[in-house]
């Protein structure tokens, strides 16, 4: 009979635990396609590639910058650091219960030796690929977490 208890119990956890390793999952999943879009767009402002970089912004920073080189010009302007990192890190991310929205710090040493946190916000899209839907930047050393 107790063995009976205790396989009962250990059905029961397991069951319990199931939705939690589940949503762990998803998380897990959702910041590595948020790494992917960040890296990939990297790549393309070290390539020069306008039209693909401005290919992993949202529809509402498309909105702002209707074009691929009027994006590319404030990417410039604004984010050199992300325009032209020396070497760069992940730090800590977040996503949101539902998983339509990754925050993911990004730590830059620029080229001019200063140091940056980066903060990108991705949205899911209709497709259900991840873009772009805002950058914050800030001259820092050490993580601050998001």
């Amino acid at each position: 009979m107790s063995m009976r208890i205790g396989v009962a119990l250990f059905l029961t956890a397991g069951l319990l635990a199931a939705p939690a390793m589940a949503q762990q999952d998803v998380k897990t999943e959702v910041a590595g396609l948020a790494k992917d879009v960040i890296e990939q767009q990297i790549a393309a402002f070290l390539n020069d590639d306008a039209t693909t970089a401005y290919s992993f912004a949202s529809p509402e920073i498309k909105s702002v910058f209707p074009n691929a080189e009027r994006f590319f010009e404030m990417v410039k302007k604004s984010y050199g650091p992300v325009y032209r990192p020396g070497n760069y890190a992940f730090g800590r991310h977040q996503v949101s219960p539902d998983g339509t929205v990754a925050y993911q710090e990004v730590l830059i040493s620029a080229p001019d030796g200063k140091d940056w946190a980066v903060y990108y916000e991705l949205k899911r899209q209709r497709d259900g690929q991840f873009a772009i839907n805002g950058v914050r930047i800030k001259r820092e050393t050490n993580s601050q977490g998001i």
